[in-house]
């Protein structure tokens, strides 16, 4: 098999690599002195660990981000993040369209309408589209808050812009990184703050693909076309589970921690139900924290883990097994308790290749998932909440930590590198892997249905 065959039959494989070179020459400049504020060397675990966390777009930290590295150390850690975030949703968006040429004509001829963009000769096409989405939406960000920490907080105008450039492009990724110790606790009450960046944090978590959608429809409307916007199912399954689970999270969080003295109970009517709605979107998954999360009920943190887990939309910069995933699951378990043969979701039918797909990503997210605690929980001695938590957020790359990261041995905070790789490449390329290697079969043995449940 020559090389080009075998790049185009495991296209993945580069995609791995490449991101693995990425953290590697990351660890390498962050172990430069010149990288922290006393200028001494960073251990190699230590920017090993940063380093992931960038470029896998999470956000957990085992040292201060604004106390332990210079500008220079924040600067390759700002870029790592934006070449993990483009990397992500161009590779991401690149290998649909591989998928979509693997499919039969009918099914070629629908992701060409709604992307416009099928062949790899479209690759082009796809890759500035998601640059100038995602520096655009970056930029009205980063100027939003650069104004409110110049005029609101006395921020020297050149600070201001850093402030507002870093934070925008953390938000817009979904790393999860700030420039301060409590995260974004001080701002928790701040709207031109927390509503800027929540934008941000749901434009980059819902993918490219659904995004792009969203902004065709809207310039139809805005020029009187008579033809209505198609919506593809992709999108319509990602918004409407998207809004469902984050409306769900916003009520479940602010009515459980609504007098919860270590949260929301000192903040105020206003300040309760704008900080309670951010820490549903955060766990989408970017990170921030607006209150202590270490400070939350048992209940808050396993709803926590759940949204975690189940993360942002496919081809985007949110981790988890997706939103599309989840939704999947459900119409399959709805068909399944109907009776039905077949699964139908909203005038169209599932492939059986898609409901396994869904079914592989879900239960292997799990396994790993629960495989990591029950190490975490061996290497150390915190209890289960705990290590479920920073194991949850580690795979669905979020970043969100009770405050155990920085204290975790060098084996466990190990397992967290690996969990933070394997969360942020492993749902995107194992679906890719599993639809580019779809196979018929020339003969089918005889049926047999075992006991279930």
């Amino acid at each position: 098999m020559t090389r080009r065959a075998l790049g185009a039959r495991h296209p993945a494989r580069f995609v791995v690599l490449g991101f693995a070179g990425a953290v590697a020459v990351g660890s390498l400049l962050l172990m430069l002195p010149v990288a922290t504020t006393d200028g001494s060397t960073a251990s190699p675990l230590t920017a090993l660990f940063t380093a992931t966390s960038a470029v896998c777009v999470t956000g957990l930290v085992v040292v201060d981000t604004g106390g332990y590295w210079s500008t220079f150390g924040e600067v390759v850690i700002i870029a790592l993040i934006q070449i993990g975030g483009l990397g992500i949703m161009a590779l991401a968006s690149l290998l649909g369209l591989l998928v979509a040429r693997r499919m039969g004509l009918k099914m070629r001829l629908a992701a060409q309408t709604e992307t416009k963009a099928t062949g790899l000769g479209d690759s082009r096409v796809v890759v500035l589209g998601v640059i100038r989405l995602s520096l655009a939406v970056e930029a009205v960000i980063a100027v939003l808050l650069t104004l409110r920490f110049a005029l609101h907080y006395g921020e020297p105008i050149g600070r201001a812009a850093y402030l507002g450039v870093f934070h925008a492009v953390s938000a817009y990724n979904n790393a999860g990184f700030a420039l301060w110790p409590d995260s974004l606790t001080r701002f928790a009450t701040d709207p031109w703050i927390i509503a800027p960046i929540s934008a941000a944090i749901i434009i980059g978590g819902l993918g490219f693909p659904v995004v792009i959608e969203v902004l065709r429809a809207a310039r139809r409307r805005l020029r009187r076309e008579r033809r209505r916007p198609h919506w593809s199912l992709h999108t319509k399954i990602t918004l409407i589970a998207y809004g469902v689970i984050a409306l769900l999270g916003i009520v479940a969080i602010t009515a459980i921690e609504w007098s919860n003295p270590r949260t929301l109970g000192p903040l105020g009517t206003p300040g309760s139900l704008l900080t309670g709605a951010f820490s549903a979107i955060s766990p989408r998954t970017a990170g921030f924290n607006a209150v202590d999360i270490a400070g939350m009920h048992p209940a808050t943190l396993l709803i926590t883990d759940v949204m975690m887990f189940i993360g942002g939309g496919s081809a985007g910069t949110a981790g988890g097994i997706k939103v599309t995933t989840f939704a999947l699951l459900a119409f399959v378990i709805i068909t399944e308790a109907r009776g039905e043969p077949t699964v139908h979701v909203m005038g169209r039918r599932l492939a059986g290749s898609v409901q396994r797909q869904a079914v592989s990503v879900a239960l292997l997210g799990v396994g790993a998932v629960f495989a990591s605690a029950v190490a975490l929980m061996l290497l150390t001695p915190y209890n289960l909440n705990d290590v479920l938590f920073e194991a949850t957020s580690a795979f669905a790359t979020v970043g969100l930590s009770t405050g155990i990261t920085a204290d975790l041995p060098g084996a466990a905070q190990s397992i967290l590198i690996g969990l933070m790789f394997l969360g942020r490449l492993g749902p995107i390329t194992f679906a890719s892997a599993l639809a580019l290697r779809d196979r018929g079969r020339r003969y089918e043995l005889p049926e047999e249905r075992p006991i279930v449940g």
